[in-house]
This record gives C-alpha cells, structure tokens and sequence, in this order.
C-alpha cells in the first residue's frame, strides 16, 4: 500500500521517499529548478539519490523539509550530468561522513573532488547491493551511462531513476529479469520531454504489458508524458513533484 504524505516522517518498517529537487513544483514553499533528487529512508540507511543541479536549492529544501543532512550515510549519483551531480559538492560541505556511490566510468577529476572532501568513494560498475533491499542496478548504457536503484518492498520493486537515458521501459525490464518480481512503482526522470504522442503511448502500453502498477514521472518526463500517464493510469498515477513523499511498507 502506498500513502500520499504532506509531512515527513519516518516509520520502522515502512520505506519513505522524499523528493527534495525537481523541476516540477508540488510543495508551494520549496524552490524549483531542473534537476532532481530523492530522498530514501529505509530502516537500515537514508540515501541521497542525485543532488539536483544547485546545492544551494537542494540544501534549502532540505532545511524547509526539515531534513537534516547529516542523518543522510549514503550517497548515490545516477550519472555524470549537471543537474543530477551538481549539488554533491555543497552537500558534502554539510557532511563528509558519506559513502557515494559513483559509476565507474566517471572521470578521474570527478572522483579525486569527491575523496579530497573525505568521502568514502565506492565506483559502481556492475549490479550492487547498496543497502537492505536497496540496489543499485549497475551501470547501465552506452553513450550516456547512468545507474537507477530498485527497491524490494512488500508491495514489489520500487524503481527509481534520474533521467533514464537508455530508456525506461529497458530499466524496467532490467529490474524484472534481476528479481523476478513485479513492478510496484517507477518514479523519476523517465527522459520523454519532446517525445510524440505516439510513442509515449506505445511506453505506456509497455508499462502496461510489464504490469507496473503505479507511475511518478517527473523531472524530464514532460507536461505531455505526464498528461498521458495520468489518463491511462487514473488513480495509479502520482502527481510528482518538488515536495512529493510517499510511504510504502518494507
């Protein structure tokens, strides 16, 4: 069962998602901009998936949201684009005492940053454990190679993904061949902004056809995806944005 939330609080046994940075506005105090970035808490750890663009927007938000970062121990960047890696450095100001979770195939310059501030650096390549049902599906793509985390909750897996670069319907599948499980939930950048109606449709009815069962499209989706995700899922669908959280049972 998933729960629509407009505070924060965590609950043992239940997975909490916050996203803390995104370009579509949902809580009207918090500051928009493109990029984006969620907040994971689980019962074993709290992960930051992707930083935004700005720290200075993801740190405010964090403040307005009553997050504090130094209860974040891990870090994970879905890939090597601005928006997504931008805020890591000003996050890392407020707490050093993180592991992050890099793709491997990132630049050296990149990765020398993040271990000067203190950081523990850990360089992603194939599928991984992150944490107590939490896993990060390895480095996945060829031109843009980019990581997504699946959960494994009671309900299903949970997908959560930055920009989806080679494709979301391959992350979804990748997901299922992995834990022969079926989808709950896939929420975040599903890279469809300026796409067709006809082939968002025909995503759609992919979606469909691997039965997952609730969508959160955000940051790079589009108006248009969104709009058409919301009309095929009706009640399934979640209008994510800047301030979302949800609840899902562990």
């Amino acid at each position: 069962m998933l729960i629509l939330l407009c505070v924060s609080f965590a609950i043992a046994g239940d997975l909490n998602l916050t996203i803390l940075y995104d370009n579509n506005p949902y809580v009207k105090n918090l500051k928009v901009k493109w990029g984006f970035s969620c907040l994971i808490e689980s019962s074993e750890d709290t992960i930051l998936f992707d930083t935004g663009g700005d720290g200075s927007v993801l740190l405010e938000n964090m403040k307005k949201l009553k997050i504090n970062p130094e209860k974040i121990n891990k870090v994970v960047i879905s890939h090597i684009h601005y928006d997504h890696i931008g805020g890591l450095m000003d996050f890392l100001k407020e707490n050093n005492k993180v592991c992050v979770y890099i793709l491997k195939s990132f630049p050296e310059s990149v990765k020398k940053k993040i271990k000067k501030t203190g950081a523990k650096l850990i360089e992603v390549r194939d599928f991984l454990r992150i944490s107590k049902n939490v896993y990060s599906t390895g480095e996945l793509g060829t031109w843009i190679k980019e990581q997504s985390l699946i959960i494994k909750t009671k309900e299903g897996l949970v997908i959560i993904t930055g920009c989806a670069h080679l494709g979301i319907v391959n992350i979804i599948r990748k997901a299922k061949r992995l834990f022969k499980d079926d989808v709950y939930l896939v929420l975040g950048g599903f890279h469809l902004s300026g796409m067709s109606v006809s082939k968002i449709e025909k995503i759609v009815e992919d979606f469909k056809n691997e039965k997952v069962k609730m969508v959160a499209p955000c940051h790079c989706s589009g108006d248009l995806a969104r709009k058409i995700f919301e009309k095929n899922y009706g009640d399934n669908f979640i209008l994510a944005g800047c301030g979302t959280k949800l609840k899902i049972k562990e």
